[in-house]
């Protein structure tokens, strides 16, 4: 059974990626309810354990069970291609009740005490659902979500050259298993079956690093997209220091070539300092020369810095 989409060249043409933190979040939902679902995350699980304290997440987890379908309307397509999480969380408390109602009542295998409540009054719940979130989010995902997004635009870096270099049909071809490019649809294996046009403005593809190994699918009355497991996530909770060759520690200095091997993956200077055991402004300083040298450079995601190496950065770290 597959999800069949036309896409015409003019389809094929407005083919964009985008990152979602409200996406890596719910998915993440998923994780906490079934550990073993994605057991690589569970650095990440051991972390934020004893921060749910207090949180009462059982309304989510009746809206996003352990399997099968979640209301669409608290994962809300991204509308840029690099949203902010306060944006997308906007757009969740303004869905409208009617829709939530009907979207709940399409989820099997939930609490439906907690489901009826919530389609009782289905303004109230997306209230409290967007509530939840926001203070899940606070608690549990703020923190690690420049590490994700790092990993995220790295994976859109590499779809993107696929892309130009060889078109549609490299870049459908490496992107999943369960993802095939005829040529003139765009086939997903997934539960269920439809032939559809697009909905929206071409096809968005959107990589995650909570959700899989299954893709994910979303069309009318939403903008058509497809969400697929990112590469490298194995490396997303690396901790300790790298090794730092001698070569390029007599050259940068060691503190400097940890770090810059570190960068393999974005990072902020906190999560660097608390890797490196270093205090962040020891590593803030060692960023200014990384920086000043033209080997890392700092972009702002929402409020914090998060540095990545640069391409000779990158040439450097891979002859160490």
């Amino acid at each position: 059974m597959s999800i069949s989409w036309v896409m015409n060249p003019d389809a094929v043409a407005r083919i964009r990626f985008a990152f979602s933190p409200m996406w890596e979040l719910v998915a993440s939902l998923r994780t906490l309810q079934k550990p073993s679902r994605h057991s690589i995350h569970l650095p990440w699980l051991k972390a934020v354990r004893p921060r749910l304290a207090g949180l009462d997440l059982a309304e989510l987890f009746a809206l996003v069970p352990q399997t099968g379908y979640i209301a669409d309307f608290i994962t809300p397509p991204p509308d840029t291609p690099m949203p902010e999480f306060a944006a997308e969380l906007d757009r969740v408390r303004r869905t409208p009740p009617e829709l939530a109602r009907e979207e709940a009542a399409k989820i099997v295998g939930a609490d439906r005490a907690l489901l009826e409540r919530f389609m009782a009054d289905p303004e109230a719940g997306v209230a409290r659902v967007a509530g939840t979130l926001e203070a899940y989010w606070e608690r549990c995902f703020a923190e690690f979500w420049p590490r994700v997004y790092g990993l995220l635009e790295r994976d859109v870096l590499r779809r993107t050259r696929q892309l130009a270099q060889g078109g549609a049909h490299e870049l459908f071809a490496a992107l999943d298993p369960a993802v095939t490019w005829t040529g003139k649809r765009l086939l997903v294996d997934r539960p269920w079956c439809a032939v559809e046009e697009l909905h929206g403005d071409g096809l968005l593809l959107v990589p995650s690093a909570f959700w899989g190994p299954a893709v994910a699918v979303m069309s009318a009355p939403y903008q058509s997209m497809l969400v697929y497991p990112v590469l490298g996530v194995g490396t997303l909770w690396e901790q300790g220091r790298p090794p730092a060759p001698g070569g390029l520690a007599a050259l940068i200095g060691r503190s400097r070539a940890q770090i810059l091997l570190a960068l393999a993956e974005p990072a902020t200077t906190s999560a660097l300092a608390t890797r490196m055991e270093l205090t962040p402004g020891a590593v803030s300083q060692h960023l200014g020369v990384l920086s000043g040298g033209g080997l890392a450079v700092g972009m702002r995601v929402g409020k914090q810095v998060v540095y990545r190496r640069t391409p000779m950065g990158d040439t450097l770290a891979g002859h160490a």
